[in-house]
This record gives structure tokens, sequence and C-alpha cells, in this order.
């Protein structure tokens, strides 16, 4: 596993809006990280046109290496729901996911949001690596509840997920 501090030694990653253009490279990239659910190429190319301002592109050497869709919850505009965060092979381990949520918290459209959200299975490990880090840093722990469970939502066809809460520091977001 790289460290953080090894980003330096590359280039710096470009973190940007995306693009509807930038669709098909995001589901290319979703698709090759397991255990991702993948969206249709479609889904991703409407994230990147509708959601652009609570969605993160991450470009390594002009490279898509990572990937965060978000949104503000239309019903709570204090929430800020985290869909994916997706890394290439390249780029894991050395901080990228912690790097774009960061970005994404800061950025002008996340101004009223007090926590961030996600869902989360029990196997994804990287991702919960990720969040705790990432709550961490927030001074915080994760808060968890069985969400959309197996049974009742999924019919079986898919693990329970989880919902993951994390309150945001206000010093945090503009230090990101």
């Amino acid at each position: 596993m790289r460290h953080a501090l090894e980003l330096f030694e590359q280039p710096f990653p470009e973190l940007r809006k995306p693009e509807a253009k930038d669709g098909a490279e995001i589901w290319e990239l979703v698709r090759s990280c397991a255990p991702l659910d993948e969206n249709s190429m479609y889904c991703n190319m409407i994230q990147c046109d509708h959601f652009r301002d609570t969605c993160v592109l991450a470009e390594l050497d002009g490279k898509t290496a990572g990937w965060v869709s978000g949104y503000v919850l239309p019903y709570d505009p204090e929430t800020l729901f985290v869909w994916q965060v997706a890394v290439s092979e390249d780029a894991r381990g050395t901080g990228l996911g912690s790097l774009m949520l960061r970005e994404l918290i800061r950025r002008d459209a996340c101004d009223g949001v007090r926590r961030l959200q996600t869902t989360i299975t029990s196997g994804n490990e990287a991702s919960w690596s990720l969040f705790r880090r990432f709550a961490s840093w927030q001074r915080t722990k994760l808060e968890v509840q069985a969400y959309y469970t197996q049974a009742l939502h999924f019919r079986g066809h898919h693990e329970t997920e989880n919902l993951v809460s994390i309150k945001l520091l206000e010093e945090a977001k503009r230090a990101a």
C-alpha cells in the first residue's frame, strides 16, 4: 500500500467538475472497481451533466483515475449524499478518494451542507476504510444503521446497504 505523500512524487491529480462527454470513461472506471454497482452509461452521463457541481472527476496524466458522484438531498439541503467513489487500480492506496471527498465538500454547491451520507455494504472494506478516515479527519465517528435491507428492499438479490452519516466540521470544510 502506498502513502498519500507519494502523490508528490507523481503528477498531482487534476480534480474537476465532470462534463457529459466524460460519462463513458467514468462508466468504464466504475465497471473496473468491483464491488461497485454498475450504472448505465447514460446514468453516468446524466450525473456528469445534471449533478456536475456535486461530482468530482480526478485525472492523472490526462487519464480518468477517480470519480465521486453525489448530490444534495432535495428534501434536506444540509445533507450531501455520496453515491459512489471509484479509484482506478493504479491510483488505489494514494489517498485519492479522500482528496476527492475533501474537494467535494468545499464546493459552492455544498455551502449549506452539514453532513455527508453514503451507503456501504458490509463487505466493502475499501469504502469502510475511506469513510472512517474521512470521519476521523472530521474529528467524529461514523453513524451507521441498516438502510436498504437485503430482504425487504432487494428481495435477496443484493446485500444490505448500511446508511453511513458523518457530521461535517465547518473549519474542516474551509480547510479542505
